[in-house]
């Protein structure tokens, strides 16, 4: 027996059975086709993905497909909701879902499996692709189709419209008490029972989401660690108003970035902070932590507000970028953030963070440090106050803002001082682009 037939034979014992061919030693070395129809039953385990070092689990929130669907190569089927990012889960190859074996909200593990795939093309796609003329014969149907179904909806609603008015002059008649009047029509039914009734006492119970619980867990751990303390200071926007308006139209135009507010103080925050470099720091070591780190680098992290918490994507470098570069950069890791698809690596690494609060109209209010950053500063609403001008009193457009700052390792003379000259250069935009 030579070697490539003694191959043959121990691959053709494991296959399983199938119905018209011949698993004996004879018939396998005569009819090799049986081996060929048997691979055609193999399937692919999709399994629970590797999403990062610190992270083995988390919860299986969607089957974007479901069993019997087909799928492509490359195509999502399931979300995974980790502590800090959304994981997508991709078909590995082109075929249908036969079996899944996690449900939704099910806690699963990396490695483990999720579902099989039988890999092949779509019934539909090979069977038009075999006849042209079936597929010509339904393209030309698909208008008359069309057509039949509007003319049903119509007739439909036709019918509903009858239907409402005769209970309605019905309703009239028979005058019922309001009381009497909870079921006149499904929808209204429907509506109503959504809302809580005045004078209830219901409760709702949900479930924490796995970043809500992460977010909750390092807010904290930032007041446990951190010695906080905030200092505010009023900045005068006049000037800053009139340089956006003079130039938000020009570069919405040539370069398609809608000018803001965000990357004015972006880069005035981080021309500031060479001058107090102990703001742009953080604390390493065991316990409360024995060593600073001094970053020569503004890697600012900008806290985004999504439907399932405060997250905070960061703009890499920010000291050697433009205002129109960071305005570009922050409008993309915000459609990231709101679409579920920032990285792990969006958000890590952040060396100073600011959180614009006056979005939703907030005028006052400390922000809790972002670990491992030493400060963070809140912006708020814009209003207009009276204000000394010169001697005189003008009316100005005047924002509060707010620096948390850990006492460990600045002093209040810092804090301050890095407010004075965020102000200066926010109040003198020339100041800030020499």
């Amino acid at each position: 027996m030579t070697s490539g037939t003694a191959s043959l034979y121990s691959r053709q014992q494991h296959q399983p059975k199938v119905a018209g061919t011949s698993t004996s030693w004879s018939h396998s070395l005569l009819r090799p086709v049986a081996l060929f129809h048997v691979s055609a039953y193999a399937r692919e385990v999709v399994k629970v993905p590797q999403m990062a070092e610190s992270i083995t689990e988390g919860t299986l929130k969607q089957w974007i497909k479901k069993k019997g669907d087909h799928v492509k190569e490359g195509e999502e089927i399931a979300t995974i909701e980790t502590d800090k990012i959304d994981v997508s889960v991709n078909a590995p190859v082109t075929g249908t879902i036969t079996e899944t074996k996690a449900a939704e909200e099910d806690t699963v593990t990396v490695g483990q499996d999720l579902c099989n795939i039988e890999p092949g093309e779509a019934p539909a796609e090979s069977a038009s692709s075999g006849n042209g003329a079936a597929k010509a014969n339904e393209q030309e149907a698909a208008p008359k189709q069309e057509e039949q179904k509007k003319e049903q909806v119509k007739q439909q609603q036709t019918q509903q419209a009858e239907k409402k008015q005769g209970e309605e002059l019905k309703k009239s008649e028979s005058k019922p008490a309001p009381s009497t009047s909870v079921g006149s029509s499904a929808s209204a039914s429907e509506g109503e029972s959504s809302k809580p009734v005045a004078g209830s006492r219901g409760e709702r119970r949900v479930k924490m989401s796995r970043m809500r619980m992460r977010i909750a867990e390092r807010l904290k751990q930032s007041q446990n660690t951190a010695a906080s303390l905030t200092t505010f200071n009023e900045i005068d926007m006049s000037s800053l108003i009139a340089f956006r308006a003079r130039h938000k139209d020009a570069i919405l135009k040539n370069e398609g970035v809608k000018l803001g507010f965000m990357s004015a103080f972006a880069k005035a925050s981080a021309l500031a902070l060479r001058d107090i470099p102990a703001a742009n720091a953080r604390i390493e070591g065991d316990g409360l932590g024995d060593t600073i780190v001094y970053s020569e680098y503004v890697d600012l992290s900008v806290a985004v507000s999504t439907e399932k918490g405060l997250v905070t994507p960061i703009v890499r470098n920010i000291e050697g970028m433009t205002l129109i570069e960071i305005e570009r950069e922050i409008a993309r890791l915000g459609k990231k953030a709101r679409d579920n698809k920032l990285t792990l690596e969006d958000m890590s690494g952040g060396t100073f963070t600011i959180s614009n609060g006056g979005v939703f109209g907030s005028l006052f209010g400390t922000p809790i440090l972002n670990l491992p950053g030493s400060a963070i500063l809140g912006m708020h609403a814009v209003k207009d106050k009276p204000w000394v001008v010169n001697g005189k009193v003008e009316i100005r457009p005047i924002m509060v803002v707010a620096l948390t700052y850990d006492h460990r390792l600045l002093d209040g003379r810092e804090a301050v001082t890095f407010l004075v000259k965020l102000k200066q250069y926010l109040e003198d935009m020339p100041s800030m682009l020499l």
